[in-house]
């Protein structure tokens, strides 16, 4: 077997496959169906301070190589995942990240205050790119100035491994990257959606009640590995690539192209077991290819 394990600022992942957040809700979901203690990690739902029903119905849409969502970051709040669900998966043997968001600087912080002392969660990745919020999301992704904002007040508050997840809908995003890092952060992931809408011809309407919406699934995979590309020559943290990813072969144009980890989103709901696949195929990869340290891989292109 090749070495693996990869570090992300401190944070240490056993290998470079994490599922994204949004697409596993807590973990606990897909533990019938797959080790979760395999996973370099997984990242859970998008979590605010305050309860969220998020948008209203229909919000979800397929599309030729992926699919639409206006979910809104639907959850319970910080405080319900604190009490009721960080107590069911603290105890896996994988690193647990929670993704932030927040409609204000200040929602971000107090998120960030919360989480802080718990013990298992030794990461968190801001969310400041997400296209079907209102507020917040990515107006702050979407300006230097305003992922700096975002990105220095949490550093401010919260002193374990800082990932800040980045918008795709921007004209360079190598500058709000730099912006981030300058700002303390460990990381940055990307891409999150594109912003995307389709139309239901027959009844002369928009698909979404948000009418445009984020598409997610391989059709975004060619975007993503090029600004992964972009981003990983510009910066010097970490870079976690995501968009598309539905294979080992996948992940790993992935980390060629600079990514030191990957996430895998949409291809949870084709087939749950694809992370698994995946870390098999990586390993497998390095073997045949007499690689010896995944760390040999990362960024050559």
């Amino acid at each position: 077997m090749a070495r693996l394990n990869v570090n992300i600022g401190s944070l240490e992942l056993k290998n470079p496959v994490l599922t994204a957040s949004g697409t596993f809700g807590y973990g606990t979901e897909f533990a019938d169906l797959i080790d979760l203690n395999r996973l370099g990690g997984f990242i859970v739902k998008g979590t605010t301070l305050n309860a969220r029903e998020g948008n209203d119905y229909p919000r979800m849409a397929e599309t030729p190589s992926g699919m639409l969502n206006a979910v809104g970051l639907q959850n319970k709040g910080v405080d319900y995942f604190i009490d009721q669900i960080y107590p069911t998966i603290k105890d896996y043997d994988s690193q647990i990240i929670v993704n932030v968001s927040g409609a204000c600087v200040d929602d971000y912080v107090e998120v960030a205050h919360k989480l802080a002392p718990l013990e298992k969660i030794n990461a968190i990745e801001v969310n400041i790119s997400c296209p079907n919020v209102k507020q917040g999301g990515m107006a702050f992704g979407t300006t230097c100035d305003g992922a700096a904002s975002v990105t220095k007040a949490v550093r401010a508050a919260y002193d374990k491994t800082l990932i800040i997840k980045l918008s795709p809908n921007v004209t360079d995003i190598t500058s709000i990257a730099r912006a981030v890092e300058d700002e303390g952060a460990d990381s940055v992931s990307l891409i999150n959606t594109l912003l995307g809408m389709a139309v239901d011809v027959e009844r002369q309407r928009p698909c979404l009640s948000t009418v445009t919406g984020g598409l997610s699934g391989p059709a975004v995979r060619p975007v993503a590995v090029r600004m992964v590309w972009q981003v990983a020559k510009a910066v010097k943290i970490p870079v976690i690539g995501l968009g598309g990813i539905a294979s080992g072969r996948d992940a790993l144009e992935f980390i060629l192209a600079g990514a030191t980890a990957v996430q895998v989103g949409t291809s949870n709901f084709v087939d749950p077991t694809v992370t698994m696949k995946i870390i098999d195929y990586i390993d497998d990869y390095c073997v045949r290819h007499g690689v010896e340290d995944i760390h040999d891989l990362i960024g050559i292109i």
